[in-house]
């Protein structure tokens, strides 16, 4: 079986088992789009998006290896930061931003939120921070995920805490598909930044 083929049949699976777009594209670092054409593959005239997946299970299925690239996440973020003022609160984005921020914030001794973006919501309109956490009002938060594919998830979320009296300060990810250098005027702070060569 063909990797596109594996995809597909992941995708496919997600989908059988009530996953909705957003979170498929999540669950394979992979933009909606992309998930949308690797379910609806075969029907005419979609063409297929310009998109790389990434597996990283092997590193975010074992807890010492996912502690090793949260602090290589902060060491980066805290590198290009000695002068700046501290953060509040980490925030991890649902879903592979929560275990990478848990790991962040419990390395600085941080308060720890959890961001549900919109995409996740069946009705897809706003996302949300989890009342079970940290609030994030009047605080200083970075901002954690996996991987940027599109920055759309990031730019909602930035909006969202600016509306909430928040103040982003960073964004840390492990793999960037866009290679930005910020989002809203928030700086980006990846591990890896992938290109596709055409």
């Amino acid at each position: 079986m063909s990797s596109l083929e594996e995809l597909m049949t992941k995708a496919k699976d997600l989908h059988s088992e009530g996953h909705s777009s957003g979170q498929i594209a999540d669950e394979l670092s992979l933009s909606v789009d992309t998930v949308t054409w690797l379910l609806t593959q075969g029907k005419a005239g979609i063409a297929a998006p310009k998109d790389v997946h990434i597996d990283w299970t092997t590193v975010s299925s074992n807890s010492t290896l996912l502690g090793g690239i949260s602090s290589m996440m902060l060491a980066n973020f805290e590198a290009a930061n000695e002068e700046e003022e501290g953060i509040d609160t980490v925030i991890g984005i649902s879903v592979s931003g929560v275990p990478l921020a848990t790991m962040i914030a419990a390395e600085d001794g941080l308060n720890l939120a959890i961001y549900h973006p919109s995409k996740h919501n069946p009705e897809g309109k706003i996302g949300s921070i989890s009342g079970n956490f940290s609030k994030v009002s009047q605080k200083r938060c970075l901002i954690v995920d996996d991987c940027i594919t599109t920055g759309n998830t990031l730019t909602e979320i930035v909006n969202y805490l600016r509306r909430h009296k928040s103040t982003p300060v960073g964004i840390c990810v492990i793999f960037d598909k866009r290679g930005v250098r910020e989002i809203e005027g928030v700086p980006v702070y990846s591990l890896f930044t992938i290109k596709r060569i055409d």
